[in-house]
């Protein structure tokens, strides 16, 4: 993925950041030039691409004036450190500091994973032609279904969450979290957060769960697509319901067949001819990992509901002038767009052809 030059006010303190690394053994002399660029795609924490000593790594640290709550990261770092020794998919991490005095916030440092990143824009500009999607969502897929079989406890995750309750607190956490960040009058929000509430599926299975699993967050080792050299943006993994991990994918997965408004407000190449529609996405799933995807409605609502969190709790910095990147400026329509989607397939009872 391509990078860029570092936005005005989130700049890294070169020099102690270099002793830091000398400190690690991850370079030889804390003289050398480092080279700092950033990562432009995500919208959550801050990443970093640092080239110093013919050696390249990656810096993950939380946005700035974000609340601790969902930018942890320690760990963040752990889940990276554990996963990598039973999941060959998942970057080496090298070193964590929680020491604010070195780049005003906790950090860590990781490998960076060469190969290929699927964009929306990567997908047009490089134009995939179906046969490659085809190609591209079952890699994709049986990626996930690998990783929710992983034995958390072999990785040393077991304390990583409590999954017994985990539905509950989803939507009671997700609900207070979107009230304390709103901005605008969305009726249908609350409509989602009362449905929700009355119609959470009380059993479900417990596995690890990445929560943000798509196509922009997993790097293809190349353009055959046959396989995946790493994961990324672990900030939410946890324990708790893969349906719900499956939700959130769903939430991002934007088809052909939906309205522009759609398509322009969740961008992502899953419109691109070749990618299964939502509820056939469902049912390769239900099919390849053994599972009954009871509850489906919920489990979109709930993924479109999580996303409209996130889009309006990035917003709601970007309004009071803690981030200025451009790219937050319409995140709050975003996050509407979203709760009306959600109220749409409740109302509708399903998760195609919704508008």
């Amino acid at each position: 993925m391509n990078t860029k030059p570092v936005r005005e006010g989130e700049e890294l303190n070169q020099d102690d950041l270099k002793k830091f690394l000398l400190e690690h053994n991850l370079i030889a002399d804390s003289n050398s030039e480092l080279q700092v660029s950033q990562f432009s795609n995500g919208f959550s924490n801050l990443t970093y691409l640092l080239n110093i000593e013919e050696r390249a790594y990656v810096l993950r640290r939380p946005p700035f004036a974000a609340p601790k709550r969902g930018h942890d990261m320690g760990r963040e770092f752990k889940v990276i450190r554990n996963l990598n020794t039973v999941f060959d998919k998942t970057p080496k991490a090298f070193a964590y500091s929680e020491d604010t005095t070195i780049l005003g916030a906790p950090f860590y440092v990781m490998s960076k994973v060469e190969g290929e990143i699927l964009t929306a824009k990567e997908a047009h500009k490089r134009q995939v032609t179906p046969d490659e999607f085809r190609t591209i969502s079952n890699t994709w897929l049986d990626t996930f279904v690998a990783f929710h079989n992983i034995d958390y406890n072999a990785a040393g995750l077991e304390d990583l969450g409590r999954p017994e309750g985990y539905i509950e607190r989803q939507v009671t956490n997700w609900s207070k979290q979107y009230l304390a960040a709103a901005t605008d009058d969305v009726p249908t929000a609350k409509k989602v957060m009362v449905w929700m509430q009355e119609n959470q599926p009380k059993h479900y299975d417990h596995t690890i769960i990445h929560n943000d699993f798509k196509y922009d967050n997993v790097v293809f080792k190349d353009d055959s697509w046959k396989d995946i050299a790493a994961v990324l943006d672990w900030e939410m993994c946890t324990l708790g319901d893969p349906l719900m991990d499956l939700g959130t994918s769903l939430g991002y997965w934007t088809t052909a067949a939906d309205p522009d408004f759609m398509k322009q407000g969740l961008q992502s190449p899953t419109v691109m001819p070749g990618n299964p529609i939502r509820t056939e996405l469902v049912q390769q799933y239900a099919t390849k990992s053994g599972r009954n995807i009871d509850n489906l409605i919920f489990y979109y609502a709930y993924g479109l509901f999580k996303i409209a969190v996130i889009a309006q709790q990035i917003y709601y910095r970007y309004k009071n002038g803690h981030t200025n990147d451009p790219k937050f400026a319409f995140l709050n329509k975003a996050s509407e767009l979203c709760c009306n989607t959600a109220w749409q397939a409740i109302q509708k009872k399903q998760i195609d052809n919704l508008f």
